[in-house]
């Protein structure tokens, strides 16, 4: 979780409906990219994500797969890569603000696809990118259905410029890439170049696919952005912005089905995704998405830091994100399967949020006298759905807080990083949940953004949540406070993450939830 500013402050601008938003971006096209070299693509489109493991012939002017032989992964090479790489990947990876077992030991890894995207040059005159999927062992972790998949793209050179120290990950002893210099390849322009080129020229490379829905400009310089926590993401000129998934699992991921979905309903709240890339074997991952970069967008958590800063109300500002939300719901509604949340998913909802109340008393004990208070949330849920009562159950954002909205200039709200969060598993985060659970995360941003301001500021962090649940209400027809033992118990159990992730992660910040825990512990309404 973060809510510091969104590491994607600047994604791509949507235009009105914004149907001339969709006209440019097949004109300009590309989405959250990696560049590469410049021939020219052609014209050929995609609908949408692979769906299996196979993978389609490449269109006329595609890319291909590479030589036959290769200095890293053909024949025995293939085998003797991971072995020589492991010293150096046990030191590097747990360093990295994107991997997911920090502080447990790593026992080992297993090597799941080795591709070589620039052949290593055996003469050494040039950079070699390697792409590996990697599964991480880390026993310690043994809650966890199977071992952690990694996307890596190594970059290879014989020595490495200063330019690219800070992205040393080590020189390799033994195997293929003896002798040889290996980095994080997004760091190099060159690299971060190719991997845009195929985009532009959409086609099968090995076991992976690139594919794009419109034609992408060449010679867009690439940059890396620094913010990121939980994936990487390059920045092309102030046209696109590619964001690489680290840890990757089997399936389409949310960032990249929803948007399409929402681009396909004609819904303007999302940057469209212009081109992505799957591993197709041994089963379909989303790899990357690359999507129009917002530039000059700004967004909503520092806009609001800025309100309280100044002394300015922010409700316009609320009321209008509480529209852009309810627009993003109603056109998922719209696009995607709606069931009904009945008896038993609604015993399951409640079930989850109460082993995870408890699991957080176990790790924080200062959430323990507040557990019977809390768990009332849950249990006036499970109540109304014993006595027969359901609820609407769609696709949502996930993850919804201030930092994943940008505002235009125009004061146009738009929508991104739907891929939920990172730690849940991928088959829970594409499951239908009710549309408060959004609204929900979006009520704590603002009394995050209230008490992260000194004085405390309570009535702005108040005025805002009613600001916005009635902009939402203005264009979905319904308050989600008329739901209000649904809205409690979300609250409560985002709040309750938030006490364990800052016990975990920022000490100092524990505070902030816990006095929302206090709060909804006496509360029967939010």
């Amino acid at each position: 979780m973060s809510e510091t500013a969104s590491p994607h402050a600047a994604l791509a601008k949507s235009t009105k409906n914004r149907a001339t938003k969709n006209s440019a971006t097949r004109d300009s096209g590309t989405k959250d990219g990696g560049p590469e070299n410049g021939a020219p693509g052609n014209d050929s489109t995609k609908s949408g994500p692979a769906e299996s493991s196979t993978t389609n012939a490449p269109d006329s002017g595609s890319t291909t797969n590479g030589p036959a032989e290769s200095l890293a992964t053909s024949g025995a090479a293939s085998g003797a890569l991971l072995p020589s790489l492991v010293p150096l990947l046990r030191e590097w990876l747990p360093r990295q603000r994107w991997f997911a077992g920090k502080g447990q030991p790593v026992t080992g890894f297993s090597l799941v696809s080795a591709t070589e995207m620039l052949p290593v040059d055996g003469g050494g005159s040039g950079p070699g990118l390697l792409h590996l999927l990697v599964r991480v062992q880390q026993p310690a972790l043994s809650a966890r259905a199977a071992d952690d998949c990694y996307q890596l793209l190594l970059g290879v050179r014989t020595s490495l410029p200063p330019r690219l120290a800070s992205a040393l990950i080590g020189r390799v002893a033994h195997g293929p890439l003896a002798g040889r210099t290996v980095y994080d390849g997004l760091h190099d322009p060159r690299l971060a170049g190719l991997l845009l080129e195929r985009f532009r020229c959409p086609g099968v490379l090995g076991p992976l696919r690139f594919d794009r829905t419109s034609p992408i400009p060449p010679g867009l310089t690439p940059r890396v952005l620094d913010t990121e926590q939980s994936n990487s993401s390059l920045v092309y000129g102030d046209a696109y912005i590619l964001k690489i998934f680290r840890r990757v699992f089997p399936g389409t991921n949310p960032d990249l089905e929803l948007p399409l979905a929402l681009t396909r309903e004609g819904c303007g709240r999302v940057p469209a995704p212009v081109a992505w890339f799957e591993a197709t074997v041994p089963e379909a991952l989303t790899l990357g998405v690359l999507q129009p970069f917002l530039h000059g967008a700004r967004d909503g958590w520092q806009l609001a830091l800025g309100a309280l800063a100044e002394g300015r109300d922010f409700l316009p500002q609320a009321r209008a994100l509480g529209r852009a939300t309810a627009e993003v719901h109603t056109a998922l509604a719209a696009a995607l399967p709606t069931p009904a949340l009945g008896g038993s998913q609604t015993r399951h909802l409640v079930a989850g949020m109460t082993q995870r109340l408890e699991a957080a008393a176990q790790a924080v004990p200062a959430l323990v006298p507040y557990v019977p208070g809390l768990r009332t949330a849950f249990d006036a849920v499970a109540a109304l759905g014993h006595r027969g009562h359901d609820w609407a159950a769609q696709r949502i954002h996930g993850d919804l807080h201030l930092g994943q909205t940008l505002c235009s200039d125009d004061g146009f709200w738009s929508l991104i990083d739907f891929e939920g969060e990172p730690s849940r598993p991928l088959p829970e985060r594409r499951r239908p949940q009710p549309p408060v659970r959004d609204v929900a995360g979006m009520l704590r941003s603002f009394d995050y953004a209230a008490r992260s301001h000194h004085p405390w500021n309570a009535e702005w962090a108040a005025r805002c949540r009613a600001a916005y649940c009635e902009g939402y209400a203005e264009a979905a027809g319904a308050d989600p406070r008329g739901e209000p033992e649904l809205l409690r118990a979300h609250e409560t159990d985002k709040a309750v993450y938030e006490v364990l992730y800052e016990a975990r992660h920022r000490p100092d910040w524990l505070p902030v939830p816990m006095a929302a825990i206090h709060r909804l512990a006496t509360a029967t309404t939010v």
